[in-house]
């Protein structure tokens, strides 16, 4: 009879692996990741007692190089329509590099986009120089055709300016919309597209859930605005009637009446005290509301010599002021 012994080894071993990562993994993580470019070192470690004491043994070290991820987006930084007129007008916009490597982007503005009631004449790209979110020419960086911005590191914001201008025909409430479009330089393509060997040191660059495109829109709306002027007269002489007599009494009444969905600024209305009348102190009113003569905080000022003056500031279409004084014919 045979007798079968379970085989035992001549010691008695225990086997722990652990696995231990070197890598160069920045200290703040970006919100593309690790940065492209990358080296990520595995080690796995193996540690035992073979009876003869504790050992410990290393496996091979892999080596992975982090992708290019090519990611980016594209927002407008205007609230909402821009006012504009016949003339030049701004579009601002925001772009920033969501991917995890420098990368430069190619900008695209398209003016005529389905819907518009007129397209305007695209003129040029800006980068905002010096921070202020405000097109200032001469200050500002004008792209060369074609636009194409420098490298951006990852997480890199730049403002842009699109330069139009309006052209003359258009009427009140017209609107218009402007595209811009991003694309990375080194290629666009549904999430995953494939990039050999053009990322960071050589490694593959691979788009994001981007695309690594993107488009934004920026809309513009015409606000025309115009201001009519109508002066009345009524008169009162000394006899209870409307002669023009010495003595009688001339009320003028100015209207001023703006029109149009914009805004006028700067509305000042002067009128000078005709030839053979005097100015009756303290009869200039605004709306109906008593306007002092001096000037001084209120709206108005009035004399015989200089006449009256009202200073209406900011007005927007559809408002309509009145404005009434009185003189004396001598």
């Amino acid at each position: 009879m045979t007798t079968l012994f379970p085989l035992r080894s001549p010691f008695a071993a225990t086997l722990a692996v652990t696995a231990s990562l070197l890598a160069a993994v920045p200290s703040a993580v970006l919100a593309a990741g690790v940065s492209a470019g990358t080296l990520i070192e595995n080690t796995a470690i193996a540690s035992y007692d073979d009876g003869a004491g504790p050992r410990t043994i290393n496996s091979n070290t892999v080596t992975v190089r982090v992708d290019e991820l090519l990611d980016v987006t594209l927002t407008s930084l205007d609230p909402g329509p821009v006012p504009t007129r016949p003339g030049e007008a701004v579009l601002r916009f925001e772009l920033t590099n969501q991917g995890n490597g420098p990368e430069a982007f190619r900008l695209i503005a398209n003016p005529a986009v389905a819907g518009n009631d007129f397209d305007v004449i695209f003129d040029a790209i800006a980068i905002d120089r010096n921070g202020n979110g405000v097109y200032d020419a001469g200050v500002d960086e004008i792209l060369a055709t074609p636009q194409v911005t420098a490298e951006l590191a990852t997480d890199a914001v730049l403002t842009l300016f699109v330069l139009v201008t309006v052209p003359e025909g258009v009427v009140d409430t017209d609107t218009s919309a402007v595209e811009l479009v991003a694309e990375a330089v080194t290629g666009t393509g549904t999430p995953g597209t494939v990039f050999a060997g053009a990322g960071v040191d050589g490694g593959d660059a691979i788009t994001g859930t981007t695309e690594a495109r993107a488009i934004a829109r920026g809309n513009l709306l015409v606000g025309m605005t115009s201001v009519a002027l109508a002066k009345a007269v009524t008169l009162r002489d000394p006899f209870g009637g409307t002669g023009a007599l010495p003595g009688t009494i001339a009320s003028f009444t100015i209207t001023a009446t703006v029109s149009g969905s914009g805004l006028v600024a700067d509305l000042v209305v002067t009128d000078a005290i005709p030839d053979g009348t005097t100015y009756t102190p303290g009869s200039l009113k605004l709306d109906g509301a008593p306007l002092t003569d001096a000037a001084d905080t209120d709206a108005g000022q009035g004399s015989d010599t200089d006449g009256i003056r009202v200073d209406l500031g900011s007005v927007a279409g559809g408002t309509v002021h009145a404005i009434t004084f009185d003189v004396a014919i001598d």
